[in-house]
């Protein structure tokens, strides 16, 4: 039998061919860094909420910040109160003044 050649892919074609190639490379790649930034983001530990706190009479929590060593509480009547991590007593207590 006579084997005939496969035709010849015009130019735009390879070039369009190429382009496609790429594109579905470029977007596997991104899934794959996408997916591995979640995956590391999940998995960072961060500090956690301590199990209880004890406000001195008459405070109220307004809002609530942490760091590794010590935790801070603002409370309704324009105080922060700011306590240690390791012991959970309140190291620190600061009055807003104005604000009002």
């Amino acid at each position: 039998m006579d084997e005939t050649p496969e035709p010849e892919l015009p130019a735009n074609l390879k070039f369009l061919r190429l382009l496609v190639t790429v594109l579905t490379g470029t977007m596997i790649v991104g899934l794959l860094v996408i997916l591995t930034l979640i995956v590391i983001r999940f998995r960072d530990k961060s500090t956690d909420f301590p199990d209880a706190i004890t406000l001195p009479d008459g405070s109220q929590a307004q809002a609530f910040t942490q760091t590794k060593r010590w935790y801070a509480v603002v409370t309704g009547d324009n105080r922060i109160l700011v306590f240690s991590r390791e012991t959970g007593k309140m190291v620190q207590e600061i009055e807003i003044k104005g604000g009002e």
